[in-house]
């Protein structure tokens, strides 16, 4: 059976607790599962602590935030099997204070114009990932009926970036996508360019395919247009890089939630992402 290979837990910015997504990839049939969780090696850990749970195998994973400066516009990378290194936790931990005090400053703001909110109440929230994400201050305020859901009119106007500003926007730092790549390649792990349609990356993803720095492209997710999956799959083949899919699961912090399996990777993508891994690996250790 196929895996989910793109989910998110409260380890990061989803609503899940990272142990019941197992059970949740059982339920829809699923043999494979990566948590891939923003900037964090929290899902890392717990797949290599857990590879295998309620009988589905767990793939070591993180979505890493790169930034495209030419462009002006983040980019996620998928990141398959990284070694659980001091360059990924150097990475992770400069990312958590970055993103905590980006989102603290923009709750210390919030405070002052919505007296409902408390910063509190959004770290509550933020205890499972050990930093603070825009979802947490959405999720006070949709308890409270302040917000029209989680990504929707009230975010923009708190935290939009295009066309107009937010009020309270204060983004963290990114790494150039170079640098993420980088990243990947001193972790051993298999790098693939998340949902190209959401960030509008697809002339990234050619410049990066053309340059041979993918392992694979996500196609098969809720938000790639169906343009830009006919091209990434011809561009795929004509390369030979690993096709994936995944739902890109956050629970309910997402404008449509979607149930983890809804969108999937097949068994023979999953086995040439483990097999590209396993060589790194093992030709790292040979030249240590």
């Amino acid at each position: 059976m196929p895996g989910d290979l793109h989910t998110h837990s409260s380890c990061s910015d989803g609503s899940t607790p990272i142990e019941k997504l197992p059970w949740l990839a059982a339920c829809a049939g699923l043999d494979w599962l990566a948590i891939s969780d923003h900037d964090t090696n929290r899902s890392v850990r717990y797949a290599y602590a857990h590879p295998e749970q309620n009988g589905v195998e767990l793939i070591p994973a993180v979505e890493l935030t790169a930034y495209d400066y030419g462009r002006e516009h983040r980019v996620h990378i998928l990141c398959y099997y990284p070694d659980d290194c001091e360059a990924l936790a150097r990475h992770t931990a400069v990312m958590d204070k970055r993103r905590y005090d980006a989102v603290y400053q923009s709750c210390k703001e919030l405070e002052e114009i919505c007296p409902q909110f408390k910063t509190e109440e959004a770290l509550e929230f933020a205890k499972d990932s050990g930093t603070l994400y825009k979802a947490h201050v959405m999720r006070v305020l949709w308890q409270y009926g302040l917000s029209d859901g989680m990504y929707n009119t009230v975010y923009r106007s708190l935290f939009g970036l295009r066309p107009v500003r937010g009020k309270i926007l204060h983004t963290p730092v990114y790494e150039t996508v170079d640098t993420i790549l980088n990243l990947i390649q001193e972790c051993r792990g298999v790098a693939v360019l998340a949902h190209p349609s959401v960030y509008h990356s697809m002339p990234l993803a050619r410049e990066l395919i053309a340059a041979g720095r993918l392992d694979g492209v996500e196609i098969n997710h809720p938000r790639n247009t169906p343009e830009d999956k006919a091209e990434l799959a011809r561009l795929a083949k004509e390369n030979g890089l690993i096709v994936t899919g995944g739902t890109d699961y956050h629970g309910i912090n997402t404008v449509t939630p979607r149930p983890v399996g809804a969108f999937s990777t097949s068994d023979e993508m999953i086995a040439r992402i483990g097999d590209i891994a396993k060589a790194r690996k093992a030709t790292w250790k040979k030249a240590k």
